[in-house]
């Protein structure tokens, strides 16, 4: 089978590059700055569209992010096995993908439309702040186009021809490419810029996302806090020293 170099390139080599640097760029980052790594929020600038915004986005991103590693990388005998036909799994992806990327995007439209139209948003914000939310967006939109495409392909033809990618990468199959080589160019753009966000990850506000709570789970139920007045004392006492 004939595999173009742009193919082999982007879909073949460049996903190892982009989690490779995700990987090893998080564990620097977390070493050598663990003060940045934090969502910085805007909190207290503008705090009712923030919290529109926000909910919507990360609902919508929570469920298109389960719904995709579910479905790219749970092997195709999985579902074989337990009865999910291809063609089921298709309109499930379709139907629940499309309603969270729609949550998703409003809430994302709601973001970028802070972060750019409020003075004091855009004065503290970055180039990284600004680059990513609008990378999402054209994201999130660019999932949104795959649906009608999709609906052409209601037997699941398509899906498979992903998971088959997929599966390929992390079996380090070198034929892993020639699965999307004749898909719809919408796809392959979708699955370019989903690696590219990947490699950007570390540099961005996006690893916040690993540092998800657990801890608090376990926590004690209560906090030891000094009085002010004993902690200038103590202060006093280390200065005379």
């Amino acid at each position: 089978m004939d595999i173009g170099l742009d193919t082999v390139f982007f879909f073949g080599i460049y996903p190892y590059v982009a989690i490779a640097i995700m990987i090893v760029g998080s564990i620097i980052r977390y070493d050598r700055e663990p003060y940045s790594w934090r969502s910085g929020s805007s909190q207290l600038l503008r705090r009712r569209q923030l919290m529109v915004g926000s909910l919507l986005f990360h609902l919508g991103v929570l469920v298109i992010l389960g719904g995709h590693l579910g479905g790219l990388l749970v092997p195709i005998e999985v579902f074989d096995w337990i009865g999910i036909g291809h063609g089921f799994k298709q309109v499930l992806a379709m139907v629940a993908g499309g309603v969270a990327g729609v949550f998703a995007i409003i809430g994302a439209t709601l973001l970028v439309h802070r972060r750019f139209f409020d003075a004091r948003i855009r004065a503290t914000s970055s180039f990284a702040d600004n680059a990513i939310i609008l990378i999402l967006w054209v994201q999130l939109a660019l999932g949104l186009a795959t649906v009608p495409l999709s609906a052409g392909h209601l037997d699941g033809s398509e899906m498979v021809k992903f998971m088959s990618w997929a599966r390929g990468l992390y079996t380090f199959d070198l034929m892993a490419s020639s699965y999307v080589e004749h898909v719809h160019p919408i796809f392959k753009i979708h699955l370019g810029l989903g690696l590219t966000i990947f490699l950007l990850f570390p540099f961005t506000r996006l690893v916040h996302i690993l540092s998800a709570p657990v801890r608090y789970m376990w926590r004690p139920g209560y906090q030891i806090v000094r009085t002010k007045r004993r902690s200038d004392r103590r202060n006093r006492m280390s200065a005379a020293e």
